[in-house]
């Protein structure tokens, strides 16, 4: 006891007066991996959106170009996929509907390498039955 009447705490041996933090490198270890796991996913997500968004603008462009009667709705698509950022990888027009895939590459840290986000859409004119996806029914007395 010192003076005060207070007991005067002992610093733990081989510390310089204070206490050490138990596993705290292991701890900062975790949460760095933690850290560049939550930047992959957020990096892949955010592909996948930037391929669903130039799947559909690019659907939508190349059926654009069907509608006003012009040709070469596939180079539309490609051009407006391209300046999405994507690469068309397959374009179909079949009658007034065009049919589009794409993909956007994303680089993913810790090592795992390139990835591609692949998304596909189709764009055409709305009749009495509406558009629907190939060899799939289309329920039109709910609509």
């Amino acid at each position: 006891m010192n003076g005060s009447g207070r007991r005067r705490r002992r610093p733990l041996a081989g510390s310089p007066g204070g206490r050490s933090v138990p596993g705290g490198p292991c701890t900062a270890r975790w949460i760095w991996v933690g850290g560049i796991a939550a930047v992959a996913v957020g990096g892949v997500r955010g592909a996948r959106h930037r391929a669903n968004a130039a799947a559909d603008l690019a659907a939508l462009a190349g059926a654009a170009q069907v509608a006003a009667g012009d040709g070469g709705a596939c180079g539309r698509a490609e051009s407006v996929a391209v300046g999405s950022g994507a690469r068309l990888v397959r374009c179909q027009v079949e009658g007034d509907v065009v049919e589009v895939s794409v993909t956007v590459d994303v680089i993913v840290p810790m090592g795992i390498g390139a990835l591609k986000g692949v998304s596909r859409a189709r764009a055409g004119p709305v009749g009495g039955n509406g558009v629907a996806w190939r060899d799939t029914a289309r329920c039109t007395e709910c609509q």
